[in-house]
This record gives C-alpha cells, sequence and structure tokens, in this order.
C-alpha cells in the first residue's frame, strides 16, 4: 500500500528533516508551511530530485477551514492517508506569564494544541478501519519542556506541550481498536530556528553542559526517533511518550 505522511509545519527544522528522511524510506509527502514558500519549495524540489513525491501546500492549521483544504489537497494529489505528524509549533519571546498577553496566549494555543485535534480528526476519519481506512500512525512532536514548565520563560509554550502529552495518551486509546497507532516524541533542546523565535537563539549552546550526553541534538536525530515510530519496528508501541533529550 503506498504511504502517504503529512508533516504539519515542515519548511524547516524537525519538520523538515522529517519530511526528507520520510521521503528516503519510501513515503510521498505533503510539506505543509505557514508562510515560508521559499524553503518549503526548496525542499519539495530536493524530495523530487531524489526520486521522492511531495507536494508542498500553505495551511495555518490552527485555522479548521485550512485545514479542511489541506487535507483535500493530500486526497486529490498524494492519495488516501496513512501517516500524521503533528510537528507545528509557535515560541513566543521570553517572560512570565503575568506578562502575556491574551492574543499571544491564543496564538500558542491555535497553533501548540487547537492545530493537532483538527488534523488528528481528519487523519483518523481517513485511516480508521472503522470509517473505512486501512489503519495507520500518527506520531505528536511534543517538547521536554512539558515535563520542566518553563517557568520565567514560556510556561505558554511548556503547557501546551503538556496538552500535546494527553492528547496523545487519549487519542491512542480511541483509535487503537481502529488500527491507528498513536504516540509522541518529546525533543530536548535542538539545534533549530524555534529559539530565534523566543529570542535566545544562542539557547542550544548555552544549554548543552547541562545535557547528559554534552551536546545539543540534531533536527535528524529527532527525524529518526519519528521515523521509527511510524515503522513497523514500533509496532506495539501505542500510547508512548519517547524522551529523546540526551536524558536531560
Amino acid at each position: 500500500m503506498k504511504q502517504v505522511l503529512l508533516v504539519t509545519g515542515s519548511s524547516r527544522g524537525i519538520g523538515a528533516a522529517t519530511a526528507l528522511l520520510a521521503s528516503r524510506r519510501g513515503y510521498a509527502v505533503c510539506i505543509n508551511y505557514h508562510s515560508n514558500a521559499a524553503a518549503a519549495e526548496r525542499l519539495r524540489a530536493q524530495i523530487v530530485a531524489e526520486g521522492g513525491e511531495a507536494i508542498a501546500v500553505q495551511a495555518d492549521v490552527g485555522v479548521e477551514a485550512d485545514v479542511l483544504r489541506l487535507f483535500a489537497a493530500i486526497d486529490e494529489e498524494l492519495g488516501p492517508l496513512t501517516a500524521l505528524v503533528n510537528n507545528v509549533g509557535v515560541l513566543e519571546q521570553q517572560g512570565k506569564l503575568a506578562d502575556m498577553s491574551a492574543e499571544r496566549l491564543q496564538r500558542v494555543i491555535n497553533t501548540n494544541i487547537l492545530s493537532y485535534f483538527l488534523c488528528s480528526r481528519e487523519a483518523v476519519k481517513r485511516m480508521s478501519t472503522a470509517r473505512g481506512g486501512q489503519g495507520g500512525g500518527i506520531v505528536n512532536v511534543s517538547s521536554g519542556a512539558s515535563r520542566h514548565g518553563g517557568g520565567n520563560v514560556y510556561v505558554d509554550y511548556a503547557a501546551s506541550k503538556g496538552a500535546v502529552d494527553v492528547l496523545t495518551l487519549g487519542l491512542s486509546k480511541e483509535v487503537g481498536p481502529e488500527g491507528i497507532r498513536v504516540n509522541c516524541v518529546r525533543p530536548g533542546i535542538i539545534y533549530t530556528e524555534i529559539h530565534a523565535s523566543g529570542g535566545d537563539a544562542d539557547r542550544v549552546n548555552k544549554l548543552a553542559s547541562t545535557v547528559p550526553l554534552g551536546r545539543g541534538g540534531q533536527p535528524e536525530e529527532i527525524a529518526e526517533t519519528i521515523l521509527w515510530l511510524l515503522s513497523e519496528h514500533s509496532s506495539y508501541v501505542s500510547g508512548a511518550i519517547v524522551d529523546a533529550g540526551g536524558a536531560r
């Protein structure tokens, strides 16, 4: 059966590394992006040049209408979805909760929580054996911040990732009988551009010495974990939260 994968927020960072690795392992890939069309197109072109199949679709996955349009494009251009990686995430400027606006909190909720629910809903509709699908896999990208809480820097981000952990556990129980495995990866400090969004572009280097492995992680290392969770090598793993943070 053709393997079709959607990776949300996949124009850069962990998402891009996951889309590229998935293509190399035989998936047809939908690259989803919010605004960086150039980066998404470069990735799509690279996958195609390597002999893979990929499309790039702009969509704000925190908006229901955009999610419906995104999944319709996958249905039409790639075929039935068999895997979803909920990866998109936003990190606002570092600060304390007392100084956070409602607008900021809503952005974080929409991107980091609502999008995971909406995309998971549409994926389940297509993959569930109870709805005529062939089964499949969902991997949610959380964060080590859900364990340490993000106090004094981004408690809103950390709380949103805590919601992702709980979604993973609950949804895995709902759809396990319908042929869908749901798992979660919690990256530690990884070399991606998201830290600059939080106002601390050098954050990984600053914290690397606190990691038992003595370094920050690379997006490709997280991608390997994600692809393992989607593969038959983890066929009896569901509802798991895998920490990939160098034992931090």
